[in-house]
């Protein structure tokens, strides 16, 4: 696809390619106003008294293929309790991505365990399964996988590495609400799902978070991790396992309720302005969006990804091109640009009272030679659209396509 040559970049004093700004979020209404003013007009405001969490548990849990949702706090909370329903120790490892939000690996460290990177694949920018059966050892307890943003790891592979090896799979779906792998929620594959509904997350409540399963005996562990050690049906101020207080509201549950109406025609809606964005970006030079060719069945794109070549574009770096599209009216971002294993926290083992995780190894070398598809994702590659973008009309995408395209066609203008 080209444009005309004479369209000068807004970088070097000619028009944006877009003035319109993209779809707002959240989307909200009267539902949610409702929703809010029913449980606020209830006087019960606590898990405990309400209503509301309770429902949203069940409804979250069954569309997402799983018989059991313990809504929680915060996504990250949900990683830990599903590690601690795991029963991972101290000193124990937990294989997970080094391109991810910091919460992945920090929970390991909180739980008394020890972080150990695998690389991505370059494909999906989630976990590689050779890379985690290399990096599986006789102290392996768990893999925690990233559907990034909301396109499915292989999980089928590493289902049966798991199987293989006798270690929990928790998948990370943060990124993933409504997304599919051949015909299966994401989120319902493995032993544990985790979901977060922090303002950006394609279901928000502001904040907060759920634990899903299939397995009854970690939803009970978990049920209790979450409130306080207290088991189904025993005294309020009976605790019998070490637990705390992560209960989500009434008002996060109403608001969650009504936000769920949406869900599955915002999911309908991304996923096919993906499509439509990978056929067309895919005509440009230098543009690879990430391949729907892992199992996808829905893809919720929380994050539209694709790769840029910078040889293909004559060395224009990645920063430069960025800066172009952003300047075109096109909000898009490098993502995350340093591998977790880079992060002060983890290169200098802040880690705190947390003794057990004192195995993790911060070679910086020894990381980035096990993790060369991080560093080019972090360094070089990898571009972001947030989620809200792809809400918008089939014009939209255009525009996007369009910006891509001048800035290509323009790209000697960038040097």
């Amino acid at each position: 696809m080209t444009v005309a040559a004479s369209s000068a970049l807004a970088l070097r004093g000619g028009s944006p390619a877009r003035i319109a700004p993209f779809m707002s979020w959240p989307e909200f209404g009267i539902e949610e106003e409702e929703a809010v003013l029913r449980a606020l007009r209830s006087g019960k405001w606590g898990r405990q008294e309400g209503s509301e969490v309770a429902r949203f548990e069940q409804d979250f849990a069954a569309y997402h293929d799983c018989r059991y949702g313990v809504a929680v706090v915060n996504g990250s909370i949900s990683l830990k309790i599903a590690l601690l329903a795991a029963g991972i120790k101290a000193g124990d490892e937990v294989i997970v991505p080094p391109y991810t939000f910091l919460a992945t690996a920090s929970v390991v460290v909180e739980v008394n365990a020890v972080p150990v990177f695998a690389d991505i694949h370059p494909d999906s920018y989630c976990l590689d399964p050779k890379s985690v059966e290399a990096a599986i050892t006789p102290r392996t307890r768990a893999i925690m996988v990233v559907h990034l943003g909301g396109l499915a790891a292989d999980m089928d592979a590493l289902t049966a590495i798991a199987k293989k090896h006798g270690i929990t799979l928790i998948e990370d779906a943060a990124h993933a609400h409504g997304g599919e792998y051949k015909g299966k929620k994401l989120g319902s594959i493995g032993d544990m799902g985790s979901f977060s509904f922090q303002s950006s997350k394609n279901l928000t409540s502001g904040e907060g978070g759920i634990l899903t399963t299939n397995n009854p005996e970690l939803e009970k562990t978990a049920r209790s991790l979450h409130n306080c050690g207290r088991m189904a049906g025993g005294a309020w101020y009976g605790h019998q396992i070490l637990g705390g207080n992560n209960r989500l509201s009434e008002l996060q549950g109403a608001l969650l309720n009504a936000q769920m109406e949406r869900l599955e025609g915002q999911t309908k809606r991304r996923d096919k302005n993906g499509r439509y964005l990978n056929e067309r970006l895919a005509e440009i030079p230098g543009i690879s969006p990430l391949p729907r060719d892992q199992g996808e069945t829905i893809h919720p794109y929380h994050l539209y990804v694709f790769r840029y070549d910078a040889d293909v574009w004559e060395g224009i770096p990645r920063a430069k091109f960025l800066e172009a599209m952003v300047a075109e009216g096109i909000p898009a971002s490098p993502g995350y640009i340093v591998p977790l294993y880079e992060q002060p926290v983890f290169q200098e083992r802040r880690f705190g009272p947390y003794s057990g995780a004192n195995g993790y190894d911060s070679d910086l070398a020894a990381n980035a030679a096990r993790c060369p598809v991080t560093e080019r994702a972090s360094r070089q590659e990898g571009c972001w659209l947030t989620q809200n973008i792809l809400l918008g009309t089939r014009s939209d995408m255009d525009d996007i396509v369009g910006a891509v395209a001048k800035v290509y066609e323009n790209r000697r203008d960038l040097h």
